[in-house]
């Protein structure tokens, strides 16, 4: 309950500010689990996404989101929590990516809807990088389609290294869902589970890059 109130608060004030355009929204369903993979190109990202998403939206951020000091660090930590961010330490040990991992693949088992950043961190270029194959396993052991998602505006909204949004339209592009079944199938005819992450992995981006027309 929290989090519906809360959500529709900020999509008003974000609705009248920033004039989002959202196309194809309609493709992440209103029920059911699926994993939204999205290009990164502000830390904004977070903000906008779980705004223009009809549905609770989970999302891992970076643990120190959430031990902030000061009013804007509390501030922070505060609304990580209500739109349902999950902190994550992100310290490249292979124990916290599958720690990561599992707690998505927690998110979808019960019916949830997940989003992560297939490039693993900021574009500081504004260039999409290759996907990592986290996507691909989750998609694969989860069972759930995956919505590539393309933002805009977004790093101009909040360049890396402001502290503030600034008032910018942004735009925002879900794709044709990407079903994990054929993939799955593959997988256990013994096809190289390896090989089949990697192509999942490069249909999402992919779409990615044809919707936000970035250079790869």
């Amino acid at each position: 309950m929290i989090y519906d109130l809360a959500r529709r608060l900020l999509w008003i004030v974000f609705r009248v500010l920033w004039r989002p355009r959202v196309h194809g929204r309609s493709r992440l369903g209103t029920a059911g689990p699926v994993i939204l993979a999205s290009n990164h190109l502000s830390f904004s990202d977070s903000v906008v996404l779980p705004l223009v998403v009809p549905r609770k939206l989970t999302f891992l951020a970076k643990s120190e989101y959430f031990t902030g000091r000061g009013v804007r660090g509390r501030a922070m930590a505060l609304f990580f929590r209500v739109v349902g961010a999950v902190p994550v330490c992100r310290s490249g040990r292979r124990d916290d990516s599958l720690a990561a991992l599992r707690t998505a693949l927690d998110v979808l088992t019960t019916g949830g809807a997940f989003a992560l950043y297939p490039e693993g961190t900021r574009s500081r270029d504004g260039r999409l990088y290759r996907g990592r194959t986290g996507v691909a396993w989750l998609a694969l052991a989860s069972g759930a389609p995956v919505v590539p998602v393309a933002l805009a505006g977004t790093e101009l909204l909040q360049p890396i290294g402001t502290r503030l949004p600034r008032l910018h339209r942004v735009q925002v592009r879900f794709g044709s869902p990407v079903d994990p079944a054929p993939y799955q199938a593959r997988q256990a005819a013994g096809e190289s589970a390896g090989r089949i992450r990697r192509e999942f992995t490069d249909v999402v981006m992919g779409q990615i890059a044809a919707m936000s027309g970035q250079e790869r």
